[in-house]
């Protein structure tokens, strides 16, 4: 039975890519975009992933502005071509889904997440700009504060800033007005 990811046709676990030239330079100019402007590639292993999971992790992606795709390798290793990426051309083995995305935590966050949840689902590197990142690396990447969470904290304690100095100056007033009564 065939099963369809974003182009691709994938039948009983392997890679059919019918595609031809004109196509394949779409898929590479395509996806050498999203390099151009990427923090963090995340590499996994999806073979024995249901569609309903794969739906799932792609509407996970598509939340955290990641670019989640199945593609053919070789297509890929010319995306990524004289980028700060390219490191990642030797680990470009097998059948992978790539996450690709602008915040260097949100890909790693969202596909480490759904290895957590979905034994057969193997991530097998990432990387960050001229930085290639083994599993562990990915999984450490992926614990921490994503940049929409460091800006909430920080606009948290921006907003604590003028209530601490407001309560400050009012008890240096009270003061003031018990010692001039």
């Amino acid at each position: 039975m065939a099963r369809v990811f974003s182009g691709l046709s994938l039948t009983e676990g392997e890679q059919t890519l019918s595609l031809n030239l004109t196509e394949k330079k779409e898929v590479v100019a395509e996806v050498a975009a999203q390099v151009a402007n990427a923090q963090a590639i995340v590499l996994a292993e999806y073979r024995g992933i249901g569609v309903a999971n794969m739906t799932k992790l792609r509407a996970e992606a598509r939340n955290a502005g990641v670019y989640l795709r199945v593609l053919k390798n070789t297509l890929v290793r010319r995306a990524v071509e004289g980028s700060p990426f390219a490191a990642l051309a030797d680990d470009m083995v097998g059948p992978l889904v790539y996450g690709i995305s602008t915040d260097p935590v949100a890909a790693a966050k969202v596909m480490n997440n759904f290895a957590k949840e979905n034994e057969l689902f193997v991530l097998k590197a990432g990387a960050m700009p001229n930085e290639r990142l083994d599993v562990a690396g990915v999984q450490a990447l992926a614990s921490t504060l994503s940049r929409d969470e460091l800006l909430s904290k920080l606009a948290g304690m921006l907003n604590e800033i003028p209530t601490k100095f407001a309560r400050a100056v009012a008890a240096v007033r009270d003061e003031k007005e018990k010692q001039a009564a």
